[in-house]
């Protein structure tokens, strides 16, 4: 990887993931509540599984420019969920989950190896996209056969979070 690109890579590998937890915590005081966001963000992470497999189908097929704007979508996708997750859970009171039994395990099991992989997915994706703008294909492709399962997981697992809580939301 290119050295100018290193530093930003690491450097925003580290501050997003820190910057979410922070403002995590942060409650916005008399404030209406961002109740209309969770179904949008998770259409916004369907949409983005879905554009992931449609990137992958596209380069496979060698159309180069499609994977290449489809990723670059996906990759602003995924800063807009980003933003609208936050701004929800700085303006409203976290949602326990209702289900008992063993659904109840297997919701925090998706829900948990979603959190640690999207914090791990940043650098990742970030690395990847950096190989390719920078013309190192075969590092890229190295790498983005980790980096794609792994996106599409979180992505996916991420409409399945949603659609598991949604009925407990106030």
């Amino acid at each position: 990887m290119e050295k100018k690109y290193s530093i930003w890579v690491w450097a925003l590998s580290v501050i997003i993931p820190i910057a979410v937890a922070i403002l995590f915590m942060v409650r916005i005081p008399n404030v209406e509540p961002l109740d209309f966001l969770p179904p949008i963000y998770a259409t916004i992470n369907g949409l983005t599984a879905l554009l992931l497999i449609g990137a992958f189908s596209a380069i496979k097929n060698k159309k180069i420019t499609l994977h290449e704007r489809l990723m670059k979508i996906s990759i602003a996708l995924s800063v807009v969920f980003l933003v609208m997750y936050v701004a929800y859970h700085m303006t409203s009171d976290p949602t326990p989950y209702g289900g008992e039994g063993t659904i109840k395990y297997i919701y925090y099991f998706i829900l948990i190896s979603h959190i640690f992989l999207s914090i791990g997915i940043i650098p990742m994706v970030l690395i990847t996209y950096v190989r390719a703008i920078s013309k190192q294909f075969g590092e890229h492709k190295k790498i983005a056969r980790y980096t794609f399962p792994v996106w599409l997981y979180i992505a996916i697992t991420g409409v399945i979070v949603y659609l598991m809580i949604s009925p407990y939301y106030n």
